[in-house]
């Protein structure tokens, strides 16, 4: 939901989704116990999923930053005080663990320069720039309780439970095991995984979409079709509300006709099983109904497992002149 999915997502896009980052972690893990092996270690470390990302800058860019804010709130758990802060700038081998960790590792296999790059690198990430532009538009149609629970969907990752995590990735069966600062960057990867999934299924459903007489509609950018289909369903929702388009109020009979009409019901139909209560059923009816309506309009908006299925054919396809012949 807090990534781009309709607010109730389907569950059997969840359990595909769930498969297919399980299987991407257990190769992950399987090929940093091999780097471990080669270098000698007895556990995985985080030197060894650094060596894995090394080649994908912007998703070694983005790990680093959360490194760096992992030292962060570690810094704030801690309750360091003004004064120390100052003095941890200039010894920060004690505060910021993970970052200097990471700094020194890519600096010893870094050859030509370009992975302490990284480091000054001040660059808008266009992929993260998307997410946040999608939430933003996301929480504008949204009243006080459905923002209440973006929010906490927000807050949900796979760090926050790590005992579950790591039975999840059944790490005790393993003879190399990885240590605490290699799950965090796990439970990071994971929950990347999830977004990327949720970003190329976007665009596939965009594509999916059929827009008659528009050319350009595979140009547009999943985040501009979504915003306005929203801004049109609450426009048609205002206009339909608007008093132009509300019904004529239905014409009232004259009072005679009516205590005749009363006078020819039955006694008991006006006791407590008489025309109120029918009045009540059909009313609970009409919110049945209505509920049934949202319901099958927001299985519609949310992603289905083929758009996830074909995000994960279009990821593996290769592109380029000669991809027919390969």
């Amino acid at each position: 939901f807090s990534l781009g999915d309709a607010r109730r997502p389907l569950h059997e896009t969840a359990v595909l989704v769930e498969d297919i980052v399980h299987t991407q972690l257990i190769n992950l893990l399987q090929q940093a116990a091999e780097v471990s092996q080669m270098r000698g270690a007895r556990v995985i470390s985080a030197e060894d999923l650094l060596f894995l990302m090394r080649k994908d800058k912007k998703k070694l860019q983005r790990l680093l930053k959360y490194m760096f804010f992992r030292d962060y709130k570690s810094k704030i758990i801690k309750g360091i005080e003004e004064d120390d802060l100052l003095e941890d700038k200039l010894n920060s081998s004690n505060t910021n663990k993970r970052q200097k960790l990471a700094q020194d590792f890519l600096n010893s296999i870094d050859q030509t320069g370009e992975l302490l790059a990284i480091f000054e690198d001040d660059e808008i990430d266009d992929v993260k720039q998307e997410r946040m532009e999608r939430a933003e538009r996301q929480t504008r149609t949204m009243d006080s309780v459905q923002y209440a629970e973006f929010c906490e969907s927000r807050q949900l990752s796979f760090s926050k439970k790590a005992s579950k995590f790591r039975d999840w990735l059944d790490c005790s069966s393993m003879e190399i095991k990885p240590n605490a600062v290699a799950m965090e960057i796990l439970a990071y990867v994971a929950y990347e995984t999830v977004a990327q999934l949720v970003d190329l299924a976007l665009l596939v459903k965009q594509d999916m979409t059929p827009k008659a007489g528009d050319p350009f509609s595979h140009a547009i950018s999943a985040t501009f079709i979504q915003y306005h289909n929203s801004t049109e369903s609450a426009s048609v929702k205002t206009s339909l509300d608007s008093p132009e388009n509300t019904p004529p109020p239905t014409p009232t009979p004259p009072a005679s006709a009516g205590q005749q009409h009363l006078g020819k019901t039955p006694s008991g139909a006006l006791g407590n099983g008489g025309i109120g209560q029918d009045s009540t059923k059909s009313k609970q009816r009409k919110r049945k109904k209505s509920t049934a309506a949202c319901g099958m309009e927001a299985q519609s908006d949310a992603i289905q497992p083929s758009h996830i299925r074909e995000a994960i054919r279009r990821y593996g396809h290769k592109i380029g002149p000669l991809s027919p012949f390969t």
